[in-house]
């Protein structure tokens, strides 16, 4: 399997697989809300706005100090024109830039004060803090007619002598159902925190209580906490649920299972979680218009390692488990790869298809549709090149049969052309960024050696076209190339 890093967390050395899957898994995508067409909506015109960051961008002469890049949807959707750079040099913004501190690994929106604005956290796990090298750091910044211009809070970290990487990992939605955005935080440890809604621009909060899926007895658990937080209603009670991704349960190798915690009137507990098949990137959306959320998740290795060893629920060149939800929670799973039905391309070892995914409605007719990523796949002879494949919803779940659709950047219409190490499909993004409450889909990419693009496919209508289509790198945006800025390989959920 090839090798690439994900910077969600660049330094926490958690390789899970002995062919060299990853060193860390940034957070894929859901809104809070599974039911209807995706969108961040930062200065309230009623366009979809996407977040995404460069965590490895130089700042002020400062390696890997990171920004973030709002671009703002219009009818013809997002382009470098119309967006803000923002960084912990930004007026008003918690923090100041430094080395190593990868500000915006982790992101997060959602309207945490409720003035109809969407906000954004903001994680910094690499963030000195005093004499702690890694502790983290976590910053919410406010949405405005302007959208976001910087002004935000700092949330500190409330046990910071026992764990590192604060803000690692973030989910934001209405986990107690009172109408308010909670967010739920992560760092090393296995234990979550859950911050109540009603947080105000002076720091203040409703409550804070931690949270800590199980762990399976006589396992590792893994030192640097989960590798991601999906928010989403499974169970369709009104209350946002949380899965939680990648916890180690057998082995030093890293497999892993994934936890379905409910939400409930009093938030989130661990006594009630229940275990998922594996994966380290989830998506939550109601795929087959049941009123119940479904859970994706990407399982982007192959059936065997290099040395022989079996992984389980898995295939060879990755796949994507797909659980239905129902009244009860997580229900009935299935496994998709490249070699199911009418799915594009062929399952080959190192592919990683199921790296990046997300859903949204792309047609309007009621079914979340699927994007997967295989970001390792080779092309024409090219290595590492990198592809999408969008699968739509349908009443019977995922429809593998017919209708699917494929982009690679040697297909006609797509920006540029697929060259080595590329990687396109690092990270995908299903948004309705045009306002005709269709989901567009955007594609990030290590273009230029690490570099980094974002490449907008929109809906017609009806599927994703390349007709509109533009491309653009970190230099349009106001992030330097110097360094690996990563532009692009991160999108808020």
């Amino acid at each position: 399997m090839h090798t690439h890093t994900r910077i969600a967390l660049a330094t926490a050395a958690a390789a899970a697989l002995t062919g060299g899957l990853l060193t860390f898994a940034a957070s894929p995508a859901s809104a809070a809300d599974s039911f209807k067409v995706a969108k961040a909506d930062f200065n309230g015109d009623g366009i979809g706005d996407v977040a995404n960051s460069a965590a490895g961008a130089y700042v002020s002469g400062h390696k890997n100090a990171g920004q973030v890049v709002v671009l703002y949807g219009s009818s013809t959707g997002v382009s470098s024109a119309k967006r803000n750079t923002i960084s912990q040099n930004t007026s008003g913004v918690p923090g100041a830039a430094e080395d190593g501190d990868f500000f915006g690994a982790e992101l997060a929106y959602a309207d945490f004060n409720g003035d109809g604005y969407d906000d954004l956290a903001v994680g910094t796990p690499d963030e000195k803090v005093g004499t702690d090298t890694n502790g983290g750091g976590l910053a919410i910044l406010w949405g405005s007619p302007s959208g976001l211009t910087g002004k935000g809070i700092d949330v500190p970290d409330p046990a910071a002598s026992s764990h590192d990487f604060w803000g690692k990992d973030l989910a934001a939605g209405d986990f107690d159902g009172d109408g308010k955005a909670d967010l739920a935080v992560g760092s090393s440890s296995s234990t979550l925190y859950l911050y109540k809604g009603g947080f105000t621009t002076t720091g203040a909060y409703g409550s804070r209580t931690t949270v800590k899926p199980p762990i399976v007895s006589g396992t590792n658990d893994d030192p640097f906490g989960p590798m991601s937080l999906t928010a989403g209603d499974v169970n369709g009670d009104g209350r946002t649920d949380l899965v939680v991704d990648g916890y180690e349960t057998q082995t030093k190798y890293g497999w892993n299972t994934n936890y379905w915690l409910p939400g409930s009137a009093s938030g989130l507990s661990g006594s009630t979680a229940k275990a998922l098949k594996p994966g380290i990137v989830t998506a939550i959306g109601d795929i087959n218009g049941d009123g119940f959320g479904d859970i994706v998740s990407g399982a982007g290795w192959d059936s065997t390692t290099d040395d022989g060893t079996h992984v389980p629920d898995s295939s060879d060149g990755g796949r994507v488990n797909v659980t239905y939800g129902s009244a009860s929670g997580p229900a009935s799973t299935t496994g998709i790869s490249q070699n199911t039905g009418s799915v594009p391309g062929t399952s080959e070892k190192g592919d990683s298809f199921g790296w990046d995914l997300d859903l949204g409605d792309i047609n309007g007719d009621g079914y979340q549709d699927l994007v997967v990523s295989s970001p390792d796949e080779d092309i024409a002879g090219v290595t590492n090149t990198g592809m999408v494949t969008v699968l739509y919803g349908s009443a019977s779940g995922v429809n593998t049969a017919s209708g699917a659709q494929s982009f690679e950047q040697n297909t006609t219409g797509v920006p540029g052309s697929s060259e080595k190490s590329d990687l396109f499909g690092a990270d995908v993004k299903l948004d309705d960024v045009t306002g005709d409450g269709r989901a567009d889909l955007l594609v990030g990419s290590y273009e230029n050696s690490g570099d980094g693009a974002i490449t907008y496919l929109p809906s017609n209508g009806s599927k994703i076209t390349t007709s509109g289509s533009r491309a653009f790198g970190p230099s349009t945006v106001g992030v330097s190339t110097t360094g690996t800025p990563q532009f692009g390989a991160l999108f808020a959920d």
